[in-house]
């Protein structure tokens, strides 16, 4: 659409993904209005939006594919392959023009970041990256030197999660709000700077998990339409507007050259605290604390939870004989209890990704 809310000449991905998004919402509105969205208010959309977009990009289609041999070795879903998913992605980001990345460092929004530095010129790319005790000391050094070395601009923000206390009450939407907040400070970035799109790297993969923060930015998507008359489109995924499974950005990356395609997958320390309990700066160091004793040990994909006297280590099953033998052990209870815990288990089902998300029941989940 234009700024007058008129179709342009031509079309292409991201004009089609765009009039199939908003013609779904007119069947059947599923989001909050700007308004309630900042005096705390939203609707979730649990079977709607993402199921809509799952179809799109369902890694069980790919895996259909693959079992009846229909496709090759090339991470790809039907008989898109890697190189038809890159070239979408490249045409989705020429019609988005300049555009503010939501960057962490991580191995989705460093692959978005690069492909958006080569596709649109530096001068038309913003890395934005959030600071603050809720990220892994350290972080923002790495990520930072990844940024510089790619030739993108950076921009620090002070998200500041740790001031509201729908975000510290640490209940089942604390990711919601902790993104809504994101969104309200980049779509800001991307007036002041004359971007049209704030972009994140959601991938394919993540739609069909429970994240309550894609839903803050979906519900932001299909809320900013306002926000054009002031020349700010508003929020977008194109790795997931592209395809693009979690896989396939490893794989790209790779192609890249990048450091992080095979970096573990780290998320905001806040995840690793039981829900519950409260998020507290001093928490949040005990986990970073924690996770950086494990790493100097050798360990490479893990996780710390909190619970608050407890310490529950995750690693990979084939790494727990390795935590449980000395004098490894040993060194783990010493560190964990010198940080404040009282008690050090290790999880015998091993790592998996928010494995705190186990015990919501399906009503929290919606």
């Amino acid at each position: 659409m234009t700024d007058d809310g008129s179709l342009p000449a031509g079309g292409g991905p991201a004009l089609r993904a765009e009039m199939v998004f908003f013609a779904h919402l007119i069947m059947k509105p599923l989001f909050n209005t700007p308004a309630e969205l900042s005096n705390g208010v939203y609707k979730l959309s649990n079977d709607q939006y993402y199921s809509w977009h799952i179809g799109l990009c369902s890694s069980m289609a790919e895996h259909g594919f693959r079992k009846a041999g229909a496709v090759g070795s090339n991470p790809s879903i039907g008989f898109m392959n890697l190189q038809d998913k890159y070239n979408s992605l490249q045409q989705i980001l020429k019609e988005l023009g300049g555009v503010v990345v939501a960057y962490s460092g991580g191995v989705d929004s460093t692959f978005l970041l690069k492909a958006a530095v080569d596709t649109l010129g530096a001068e038309s790319v913003l890395a934005c990256i959030s600071v603050g005790p809720v990220e892994p000391e350290g972080q923002f050094e790495r990520a930072s030197k990844i940024a510089k070395s790619i030739g993108a601009k950076l921009k620090t923000i002070e998200a500041d999660e740790l001031s509201d206390p729908n975000f510290t009450a640490n209940k089942a939407d604390r990711c919601f709000h902790c993104k809504s907040h994101l969104c309200k400070i980049l779509l800001d970035v991307a007036k002041e700077q004359g971007m049209k799109y704030v972009i994140f790297g959601t991938n394919c993969d993540d739609l069909g998990d429970y994240r309550p923060g894609n839903r803050a930015i979906a519900a932001f998507a299909a809320t900013s339409l306002p926000l054009r008359k002031q020349g700010v489109f508003g929020i977008r995924s194109p790795l997931a507007e592209a395809k693009l499974s979690k896989g396939d950005i490893r794989q790209l990356s790779r192609n890249l050259g990048l450091p992080t395609a095979d970096l573990p997958a780290s998320p905001c320390l806040a995840s690793r605290i039981a829900y519950g309990l409260e998020v507290t700066e001093q928490r949040l160091k005990q986990i970073d604390k924690a996770e950086d004793f494990m790493r100097s040990l050798g360990f490479v994909e893990f996780r710390v939870r909190h619970h608050d006297t407890i310490a529950r280590i995750e690693v990979h099953p084939q790494d727990i004989v390795k935590v449980t033998a000395e004098p490894v052990r040993s060194q783990i209870v010493d560190k964990m209890k010198s940080l404040g815990f009282k008690f050090v288990t290790v999880d015998l089902q091993g790592f998996r990704s928010g494995s705190l998300n186990e015990i919501l029941s399906e009503e929290e989940k919606d």
